[in-house]
């Protein structure tokens, strides 16, 4: 009984300190520090343990637990408050997003020229009106692919968009960031998006006429450049059928290697476009396979030498990037995009950029029999072939007939000079090589065969008047 009695009272002392630390602690005394206590103090009295040494064991235990508990409940309590952050955020963007599709005109079946505020096809109908283009309404049955939709393809893409393309094929595996918003398009509430995703978000919102089809990919690696071959070939308007077009917006050389290789193994017509490191200058190059030089048959010196572009990056150090040249490059990209699809003007097969001195140099390279890419040896037999099969008009060049204009008094202008005196007067013609003639010759030298005045010593006086007696 004396025992019990011993124990009680340490029972006693040990729970006022016990909630006395408690309290301080954690400001609440709580049943599981009771239970947790109590249970650890019957265990340690049978063991004959002074009640000092239990007393201090079991502070040290319940400050701890209390420090765990307390760490624990923090770290509960911000989850669940980050929870509730992110439900509201995703209430909000639900909202606008249904705000946003309750805006979206509803689709139009058929472009028309009628002039009126509602008509999003009239102006670009115009062009049929002032004889530029025969068919405005058939780019709706094309389909064009942009692989990279950054500072370039993004803008291609919303021109396209804008201008009633049939479809659109997206391509790109990076992600928006701040750091973009240098450029056109993308918006800061897209960051961490996907290109592909937030781009065809904004590109639907502007027109949800035109079909998009967004790969979030890179084409470089191996399976994914076969499902890039798989699309180009069966990805156009109408399944099974190839795209009419791909447009290269990438900015880096394995990239536009890949798209090389893709297009010259399938004959597929391509645009390759690109702004210089600087900023400051840009290009554009259509590419048919076999006609014209592919991006192998004269590389830049990174792929030439087959150096790894990765080794050329250094630490902190980007590329130079303008808006303005990028808009100017995208631009002339889509307004040749145009004139090739639709058949008006004429395509440039490599049209330079120079913002320094705005230069727009102009050139058309011919394929390279020799290039290190096999399909396009091969495509360039097969356009030989088919020009050779071509039949070819004989050109006849007719002579123009003088016509003098008309007047009352009959007046016709004829040459003072006879052939014959004209030819005389015509120095000799040198010896040249074939294809190369004179525009016209020196006069000979007229040597005359008249009588001369033999030199004499009588002064001009005694001349004048020998004259006069004559």
């Amino acid at each position: 009984m004396a025992n019990y009695t011993k124990h009680f009272r340490a029972f006693r002392i040990f729970a006022r300190t016990l909630y006395a630390v408690t309290h301080i602690m954690t400001a609440d005394w709580t049943c599981e520090d009771v239970s947790i206590s109590v249970s650890i103090f019957f265990l340690l009295s049978r063991r004959n343990v002074s009640v000092p040494l239990l007393h201090l064991f079991i502070i040290i235990i319940i400050f701890f637990h209390c420090l765990f508990v307390r760490a624990l409940m923090a770290t509960v309590e911000e989850l669940k408050l980050r929870v509730r952050e992110l439900e509201n955020e995703l209430i909000k963007c639900k909202q606008k997003q249904c705000a946003a599709e309750q805006m979206h005109r509803p689709k139009i079946d058929k472009m028309s020229a009628e002039v009126v505020d509602s008509n999003p096809y009239s102006r670009l109908m115009a062009l049929k009106r002032m004889g530029i283009v025969d068919n405005y309404e058939s780019i709706r049955t094309f389909a064009v692919a942009v692989v990279g939709v950054g500072g370039v393809g993004s803008v291609t893409a919303e021109m396209l968009t804008r201008c009633g393309i049939g479809k659109l094929l997206l391509f790109d595996y990076d992600k928006v960031e701040l750091a973009n918003m240098n450029r056109l398009f993308f918006q800061p509430h897209q960051a961490g998006l996907s290109k592909v995703e937030a781009a065809e978000h904004t590109l639907r919102n502007i027109n949800p006429d035109v079909s998009f089809e967004t790969h979030n990919y890179n084409i470089t690696t191996l399976d994914n450049f076969n499902h890039f071959m798989e699309r180009l070939s069966l990805g156009g308007l109408e399944d099974g059928k190839p795209v009419d077009l791909v447009l290269s917006c990438v900015d880096n050389f394995e990239a536009r290697m890949a798209i090389n290789t893709a297009c010259n193994e399938l004959g597929q017509t391509w645009m390759e476009s690109g702004v210089s490191e600087n900023a400051v200058s840009g290009h554009i190059q259509l590419i048919n396979p076999g006609e014209t030089a592919c991006f192998a048959c004269a590389p830049p010196l990174v792929v030439a030498a087959n150096i790894d572009e990765k080794t050329l990056k250094r630490e902190g150090v980007c590329a130079a990037s303008l808006p303005t040249t990028m808009g100017v490059v995208a631009g002339i990209l889509v307004q040749n995009v145009l004139k090739y699809l639709l058949k008006f003007g004429r395509v440039s097969y490599y049209l330079g950029y120079n913002a320094m001195q705005d230069f727009f140099p102009s050139m058309a390279m011919k394929p390279n029999p020799q290039c290190n890419d096999r399909h396009c040896r091969r495509q360039q037999e097969v356009y030989k072939k088919r020009e050779a099969d071509r039949p070819k008009a004989e050109a006849v060049q007719e002579e123009e007939e003088v016509v003098h204009e008309d007047n009352e008094w009959g007046i016709e202008l004829v040459s003072e000079e006879a052939n014959e005196e004209t030819q005389a007067a015509a120095a000799q013609v040198p010896d040249l090589p074939e294809g190369i003639s004179v525009a016209y010759t020196l006069p000979a030298a007229n040597k005359g065969d008249g009588e001369t005045v033999e030199e004499t010593e009588q002064s001009l006086e005694d001349l004048m008047a020998q004259m006069r007696k004559l």
